[in-house]
């Protein structure tokens, strides 16, 4: 499986690929960052994130996208480009029909350093742990992303094949036949 994480941002929009699959190595295909300039309008800056996000899709061809879900911080500043740069993570792969996966930030701590509560040295201790790699990513960002990719692989098939089943069973049934002796 391959997936492409998106942690996402309207200055800095972290993008990650990684293949593997649960019980199988892992490997880290591409990773970089979508940048924006502050002194560009906030519609030129998300025109900016969709078209860098195109070309990832268009150049990785990844089977699932995972983009970190948005929540309150204490900067509450950073939440409105956020949310935005998130959504347009969250279209460009719809378009595409790609499998769409959001994972809180305390998942992929729990998932890639086993701790939710995990610090971002942590994080990315493991990051470089898991996909081998002679040193983390730089910026922050792009590392986040790999991590993002990574709690999809792990978690997000598990969760695919358990959705499959559901819905291969059909119907959950809600009424019994009362039986009589």
């Amino acid at each position: 499986m391959r997936v492409l994480g998106i942690d996402p941002g309207l200055t800095r929009c972290g993008v990650g690929v990684v293949d593997g699959s649960v019980g199988r190595p892992l490997s880290m295909v591409d990773v970089g960052v979508i940048r924006t300039s502050s002194t560009l309008p906030v519609a030129e800056r998300l025109v900016t994130i969709e078209k860098g996000l195109d070309a990832w899709l268009d150049e990785h061809r990844p089977d699932a996208v995972a983009v970190e879900r948005v929540f309150a911080r204490s900067d509450s500043s950073t939440i409105m480009g956020t949310a935005q740069a998130s959504g347009i993570a969250l279209v460009v792969a719809a378009r595409r029909g790609l499998p769409i996966a959001m994972h809180t930030p305390s998942e992929v701590k729990a998932a890639v350093s086993g701790n939710g509560r995990a610090d971002k040295a942590q994080v990315g201790a493991m990051v470089v742990r898991i996909l081998r790699l002679p040193e983390l990513p730089r910026p922050a960002d792009a590392a986040d992303a790999l991590a993002l990719a990574i709690t999809h692989v792990w978690r997000g098939s598990a969760s695919t094949r358990l959705e499959a089943a559901v819905a291969k069973a059909g119907p959950r049934r809600t009424s019994y036949p009362v039986r009589t002796r």
